[in-house]
């Protein structure tokens, strides 16, 4: 399970930082749930794999659980942003009253559905 954690994280984390960011403050908070459950998920194994779970009084399987209940909310918060911003696709960017630019060009709306899903 963190393995596949650490696979599609690392996936959005490539798929988000590889657009142009119209709305910064949406996706800054998709980077920060992909780095940072990245992150935590690495720590959670890294316990695991060096034995330290033994040597903690904790009740893991409360913690899983915490971990990946925790991990679903904000990676569902995450899917819905990153979504609200690849509808923004057909919204022309005005620069001026002769020149319309799209929010998101073709191949970043791709890559914002990719990483939506």
């Amino acid at each position: 399970v963190f393995l596949s954690l650490q696979l599609f994280g690392t996936i959005v984390w490539i798929l988000v930082a590889a657009t142009r960011v119209p709305l910064p403050l949406l996706q800054g908070w998709v980077m920060f749930v992909a780095v940072t459950a990245w992150f935590l998920s690495i720590v959670f194994l890294c316990v695991f794999l060096f034995g330290y779970a033994n040597r903690i009084a904790v009740n893991w399987n409360q913690t899983d659980f915490l971990f990946h209940g925790a991990t679903f909310v904000f990676y569902f918060g995450a899917f819905l942003l990153q979504a609200a911003t690849t509808s923004l696709h057909h919204f022309p960017r005005k620069f001026n009253a002769t020149t319309h630019e799209k929010i998101l060009g073709d191949h970043e709306y791709n890559i914002s559905i990719a990483a939506s899903v």
